[in-house]
């Protein structure tokens, strides 16, 4: 007779702030987080990102391995403007390739970027909810969360690192456009 391992549900999450001033044209920051498409796009791997309509993106994750596994998480994204100077971005649906049979991946994404009078800030947050995969079984499941941690921080940094380089040259290129 053959015992089955019970199913363990593994979560976690990481969360990053962002504060980068800007020197020129600080007034225009507000019409730039209206270009959603384009804002979005300087934040994230434009080559990974494609628009599904107004205000409707989905996102291919970077790859990234866990335990000798290849992930790949899918996620689509919502953007919306609001109070005339906020750019809010959320996840509505994600996939996971790469885990086998998970029938129970949330990816979760709630990310703010305002306009001030010195520049932008902003917030994110990450968060996944997975059940224990089968291949991962014998791993104890703190020592996968905490992975698990490392890697949606590590996820977190490279996309701050991308838009505290990126989101201000393509605001500066924005402005001379006009």
């Amino acid at each position: 007779m053959s015992r089955q391992l019970p199913i363990m549900s593994l979560a976690f999450n990481a969360r990053q702030k962002i504060d980068l001033p800007v020197k020129t044209h600080i007034q225009r920051l507000p019409d730039y987080l209206l270009q959603q498409e384009r804002v979005v796009g300087a934040m994230l791997d434009p080559k990974k990102l494609v628009s599904l309509g107004k205000g409707n993106f989905r996102y291919t994750v970077t790859s990234f391995k866990v335990f000798q596994l290849e992930v790949n998480p899918v996620v689509s994204i919502a953007v919306v403007n609001s109070e005339g100077r906020k750019l809010h971005m959320h996840a509505t649906d994600s996939e996971l390739d790469g885990l086998g049979i998970v029938d129970d991946f949330e990816l979760m994404l709630d990310a703010t970027l305002i306009a001030t009078d010195t520049g932008l800030v902003g917030e994110a947050f990450l968060g996944v909810s997975v059940s224990q995969p089968p291949l991962l079984r014998l791993i104890p499941p703190k020592i996968l969360e905490s992975t698990g941690h490392s890697i949606l921080n590590g996820i977190l940094l490279g996309i701050k690192a991308r838009v505290g380089q990126q989101l201000i040259q393509d605001f500066s290129s924005w402005c001379s456009e006009e």
